[in-house]
């Protein structure tokens, strides 16, 4: 009786652990699809439509893979933003939407849900504190070297968003209309833009945040990557 329990132990925590590892690669798998979102941009804000009051600004923005254990996520970090410093944006297997725990100038976290469609990432919240609904629109543009998202609201009652602000960005280093080879990287397989190195060989990563998941565990990236190719 004892064996067959322990059998009975033993499939049940292989079962929980293959399920936990299936769970990240639909998270990381349905991430890959923003991987135009990584990197570091130089951007401009403004008033989205007629709306007059809000004022124009320049902010900076970084995306990047945040690798923990099996959770995996996209870093956001907003350096002289005027609404948002930042958020961490995950996907939810279970409910197959994407949530971006977002924080704003004043450090409040605000929790947006939705779905990306279209090569659109459409996010919503309520603001129960007004009872308004809230969307962040977000997007790349001109083969990723340009990045927007949008802010806009719909008061109570009211089933339209109209806009309230929108930041348009420039990938760092990049140029409308340049075209160059990519290199992929070894971990996320996005566009690489700097290296790394393993017992004599080197490899592209597209963020710091992949740089060091690598330097953890260098032989699993490259095992995957090196099938990858074969494939």
């Amino acid at each position: 009786m004892r064996f067959l329990a322990l059998i009975g132990f033993y499939c049940l925590c292989s079962s929980l652990c293959q399920g936990t590892s299936l769970a990240a690669d639909d998270s990381k798998e349905a991430l890959q699809k923003l991987q135009e979102f990584v990197g570091q941009w130089k951007a401009s804000g403004g008033p989205d439509g007629r709306n007059k009051v809000v004022p124009i600004w320049s902010e900076t923005i970084e995306w990047s893979w945040k690798f923990k254990g099996d959770e995996v996520s996209l870093m956001m970090k907003i350096g002289g933003g005027k609404y948002l410093k930042g958020g961490e944006l995950r996907y939810l297997t279970e409910k197959k939407a994407y949530q971006l725990d977002a924080i704003d100038i004043k450090g409040e976290k605000l929790v947006f849900t939705g779905k990306f469609a279209k090569d659109i990432l459409t996010l919503e919240r309520l603001d129960k504190k007004s009872d308004e609904r809230q969307q962040l629109v977000m997007n790349t543009a001109a083969e990723g070297i340009r990045f927007l998202y949008r802010f806009k609201k719909a008061e109570e009652g009211r089933t339209l968003f109209t806009g309230v602000y929108i930041v348009q960005a420039t990938k760092e280093g990049e140029s409308l209309g340049a075209a160059q080879k990519k290199n992929e990287c070894v971990v996320s397989g996005g566009a690489g833009t700097m290296t790394v190195s393993f017992k004599g060989e080197t490899f592209y990563v597209c963020c710091s945040g992949c740089a060091d998941a690598f330097k953890e565990t260098p032989e699993k990236y490259i095992a995957e990557f090196k099938a990858k190719k074969k494939k």
